[in-house]
């Protein structure tokens, strides 16, 4: 299956999804929102499949948002709206998956393309890799899964650390803190790595694995009843802000924002 967005291809029990639009850094548009959601839900279905790689093209992961779509949503509440729901719908997707999902992350995964990284089972991360979650730096809540799956991987008070501030974190220190599980030496290592693991993952006993699979989803279920719908009704207001244009503006610009809080 190929998509313009995306990439999806079974050898055996492993599925691999690839990301497959570099010249636009894999971000998380209206497009690749309803494409790689599709084919969650379409792989959870396949009971051929017994795990799955996330692996990206080019030299980042997933720059996650998309500013244009940002600016559509906060002129427009149906936009908003629309934008909330998927990114709910992909959340669900991603945290329902019974197969164990298996990233290659050969680059920054920013923002929501972080919050994907850190639903997955096991992490593999070239050492020149970062990962973040900038949603403050643009005037956004970090709605769509930062304030679930980043204390979930590195407990309340470093999640805030870097939540409230939007600080990248490097590989190695990622890799320290608990945010990737395996780290290489370069980008061309990651995928192979990968592949893999999975391969190890889809060997064994598919019952035994998808049933601590299903159990480990109910966790993190269990805390996203707690949080999720919360931090999307704060980032659907962050959506129509002001201060997200201008923040918008000052990025581009490469200036200091000034911020009013409207």
């Amino acid at each position: 299956m190929t998509t313009p967005a995306l990439d999806v291809r079974v050898d055996g029990h492993v599925a691999e999804v690839t990301l497959t639009r570099p010249e636009l850094f894999n971000r998380f548009d209206d497009e690749l929102h309803v494409e790689f959601t599709a084919v969650l839900e379409s792989l959870r279905r396949d009971e051929k499949v017994r795990a799955v790689v996330l692996a990206s093209t080019g030299t980042v992961f997933s720059a996650g948002g998309d500013f244009d779509l940002m600016r559509a949503a906060q002129a427009d509440v149906a936009t908003r709206l629309r934008i909330v729901d998927d990114g709910r719908r992909l959340l669900d997707a991603l945290i329902s998956l019974p197969q164990p999902l298996v990233v290659a992350m050969q680059g920054p995964a920013i923002g929501l393309g972080a919050t994907v990284v850190l639903t997955a089972d096991a992490i593999v991360a070239a050492r020149g890799a970062t990962i973040s979650d900038p949603h403050v730096v643009l005037g956004l809540v970090a709605g769509d899964g930062g304030c679930l799956v980043w204390p979930q991987a590195v407990g309340m008070l470093r999640a805030r650390r870097h939540l409230l501030t939007g600080d990248p974190v490097d590989a190695e220190t990622a890799h320290a803190m608990g945010l990737i599980t395996d780290l290489v030496d370069a980008p061309d290592d990651v995928l192979p790595a990968a592949q893999a693991l999975a391969a190890r993952i889809a060997a064994l006993p598919p019952l035994a694995v998808q049933g601590t699979k299903r159990a480990l989803n109910r966790v993190t279920q269990l805390r996203a009843g707690e949080v999720v719908e919360l931090s999307l009704a704060h980032e659907e207001t962050s959506l129509a802000s002001r201060d997200l244009l201008e923040a918008i503006d000052a990025f581009t610009e490469r200036r200091p924002g000034i911020y009013q809080g409207h």
